[in-house]
């Protein structure tokens, strides 16, 4: 575990303990079941988001793609009577075409990865507005899928699956990130994509196939989501969902400049902020001040690392020098002269 995750780690029980000692209803069962539901629901998208981020891009898609695929899954079950296993698949298709398209018009057309994704946010959002006809997408009344909902809104042994399922999705990627050439690669061409091309590293490949996991992973959350609220309303289901991905892998260790960043605290940041949406609905602190303890935790996460990275800096400039740190013993020494004449 990196300092940084130990560290978040930290906040996470110093938090925890504030709320708890403010309202011990907080360390209650139901409180810590429907916590984890949806640590994990948010925690499988913002996985994705950390890939794109370590390439130095951003998706601000994801919200709008999970009310578009969101809408998608309902019918298809709901609607047409698709099974559900075939839904789930094409779901996963459609995702991963879209993350496809992202990642090709960034690569080969040499788009700001900004500007695609904020052009898909508002694509998603208006075609799914448009599929239904503004009108809520459901199953019909008393439907039931045992099968599915076990898979999705199940619990085993008071845990929900949802967590389960961010969990072994972290597994997955924490050593595809961490323990695999893609990773590599993937560091690489976040700290430096000109360096890592002129290496022999696909780039393009790379960075496209960030923007795949990305959707991928949106995609699964997208029906865990759409089985969740057991509806979706086009217009406003998975609003600002983006800023949770973006927060969760910013807290996390992910720098927005990209080559940095950690699966397990991007799970941390993940569970940061849902234990602070705890603290605000446990406190009785207005729902209208959500948005605003969003940002301030982005911007308190994005000075965080923007000074990390300086004092990081100043170090290595200072051991390049030859400085003496606060022990008083200089890393780098060189003989001592007088006028030019050893002693």
């Amino acid at each position: 575990m990196h300092k940084k995750d130990l560290g978040l780690a930290v906040l996470i029980i110093a938090v925890g303990a504030v709320v708890y000692l403010q309202n011990p209803l907080f360390l209650s069962p139901i409180n810590l079941g429907n916590t984890a539901n949806l640590i994990g629901l948010f925690g499988l998208f913002a996985i994705g988001q950390g890939f794109v981020i370590m390439t130095g891009g951003i998706d601000l898609s994801v919200g709008s793609m999970i009310a578009l695929l969101g809408v998608l899954f309902v019918d298809m079950v709901g609607k047409f009577s698709v099974p559900w296993p075939a839904a789930i698949l094409v779901i996963l298709v459609v995702g991963t075409l879209l993350g496809l398209a992202h990642g090709l018009l960034i690569t080969k057309l040499r788009m700001q990865p900004f500007v695609v994704t904020l052009c898909g946010l508002l694509i998603y959002r208006g075609a799914a507005r448009g599929y239904t006809g503004e009108a809520t997408a459901g199953f019909p009344f008393g439907a039931s899928y045992p099968a599915l909902e076990w898979l999705t809104i199940g619990r085993s042994f008071g845990v929900p699956h949802s967590f389960f399922a961010m969990i072994i999705i972290g597994i997955v990627c924490w050593f595809v990130l961490h323990r695999s050439v893609f990773g590599r690669h993937l560091q690489a061409v976040g700290k430096n994509e000109d360096a890592a091309r002129y290496s022999g590293i696909r780039t393009g490949f790379v960075i496209t196939a960030a923007y795949v996991i990305c959707a991928a992973l949106t995609a699964i959350a997208a029906v865990y989501f759409a089985m969740f609220t057991r509806s979706v309303q086009p217009s406003s289901h998975g609003n600002f969902y983006e800023l949770y991905a973006i927060a969760a892998a910013v807290l996390g260790g992910f720098s927005l400049r990209g080559g940095e960043g950690s699966i397990i605290g991007v799970v941390l940041g993940a569970l940061l902020l849902q234990e602070l949406q705890n603290l605000v609905n446990l406190l009785g602190i207005p729902s209208s001040l959500n948005f605003a303890v969003m940002g301030a935790v982005i911007l308190a996460g994005v000075l965080t690392d923007q000074q990390f990275n300086l004092y990081r800096a100043r170090r290595r400039a200072a051991a390049a020098l030859g400085v003496p740190d606060k022990s008083g013993s200089a890393r780098h020494q060189t003989p001592a002269t007088n006028n030019g004449l050893t002693p």
